[in-house]
């Protein structure tokens, strides 16, 4: 006999939570060059890491980019089950097909409910922040850009949900000796003509 868990179901942030470490999220984002291209761009983002992941930058290669996708996951170790995602028509049938093959079940979002995925939605903002600050002048300068923002992302952002660590990078040691608090020097290092700033303490 199978046993129904008691009272009600989880509400959505609590079942994001608790399905952190195998849900990835993903979302196209469209922008237009400055040559007149529309570009698609695919992103996916790990929820309990944070790591964001940009796939490519056209629709065309959706499949190859799932395929790649469910590798680099496997290769990493995110042991996926789910995949969140809107109900966007951008995205093919054979998305869910490819990923219904590696054991990984799509899960859609509500109609006009961009909070479902609002880890995603949030990179989605400050991507478009990046793009409305940046004149991108084609394919090639566009995938340049987003190299950078998702290196910046990943490597150097200071994440609240992370306890200021970044995807791909641990919280550095507290500096604690009084002559190099007195003595500290902060070097700063702008990144898509200083779109993006950097900053570190110098070695």
């Amino acid at each position: 006999m199978i046993r129904r868990p008691s009272g009600p179901p989880p509400h959505g942030a609590d079942f994001l939570r608790s399905q952190a470490d195998t849900l990835p999220a993903c979302d196209f984002l469209e922008t237009i060059t400055l040559n007149g291209q529309r570009q698609y761009i695919l992103a996916v983002i790990e929820h309990a890491t944070r790591r964001i992941r940009v796939l490519g930058t056209t629709a065309k290669w959706v499949a190859q980019a799932i395929k790649n996708l469910v590798m680099d996951l496997d290769d990493a170790g995110c042991r996926a089950r789910f995949l969140l995602r809107d109900r966007d028509g951008k995205s093919p049938a054979l998305m869910d097909e490819i990923l219904a093959e590696a054991g990984i079940k799509t899960v859609l979002t509500g109609i006009r409910m961009p909070r479902m995925n609002s880890i995603l939605e949030r990179w989605v903002q400050s991507c478009r922040d990046l793009l409305d600050r940046c004149l991108v002048w084609n394919e090639h300068h566009l995938r340049h850009a987003l190299r950078e923002h998702e290196r910046f992302y990943n490597q150097h952002r200071a994440h609240q949900a992370l306890d200021q660590a970044a995807p791909l990078r641990s919280v550095p040691d507290p500096i604690t000796d009084p002559r190099r608090i007195i003595n500290l020097n902060v070097r700063r290092r702008d990144r898509l003509g200083g779109v993006l700033h950097e900053d570190s303490h110098a070695a």
